[in-house]
């Protein structure tokens, strides 16, 4: 028999890498905005879907914690080089997408930008979980 409450250790992680310079507000937008695209990409980071005792259907969440880092913005730049480097799962964001309304103009604000010129506020990585952890060297656990 299996104990279904045992902790899981996950050979990969999702993590969030936030710079330490942001509103409350734009770390959550931001946080949410990162993650929202791993499901699609990643598919065996999803769980299966919820339901109450009632039967009420709930969606799926991770299968895995997320865990949030933040940072300096001197120290987004490498990680997200070491990120592109190592061929990590990867999605970025920048100061630009603040003032964009719609997805449309979220990707024409990233693709306007070369790699090595964007001002990134945030940015999710999921891979292996040493891989990940040498990507975010140097950041600190979100407080």
């Amino acid at each position: 028999m299996t104990d279904d409450n045992a902790p899981v250790r996950f050979d990969t992680k999702i993590a969030v890498l936030l710079r330490d310079d942001l509103e409350t507000w734009q770390r959550l937008n931001v946080t949410a905005f990162l993650v929202s695209g791993l499901g699609t990409q990643v598919p065996e980071v999803i769980g299966e879907p919820y339901a109450d005792a009632d039967d009420t259907p709930y969606l799926p969440m991770f299968r895995q914690p997320v865990l949030v880092f933040a940072g300096s913005k001197e120290l987004l730049t490498p990680a997200h080089t070491r990120a592109v480097s190592r061929g990590a799962t990867l999605a970025v964001f920048t100061s630009d997408l603040f003032a964009t309304g719609h997805d449309k103009a979220n990707r024409a604000a990233v693709r306007a930008v070369r790699r090595d010129g964007m001002d990134l506020v945030g940015l999710a990585v999921y891979g292996p979980r040493n891989a990940v952890d040498k990507i975010l060297k140097g950041a600190s656990m979100h407080p």
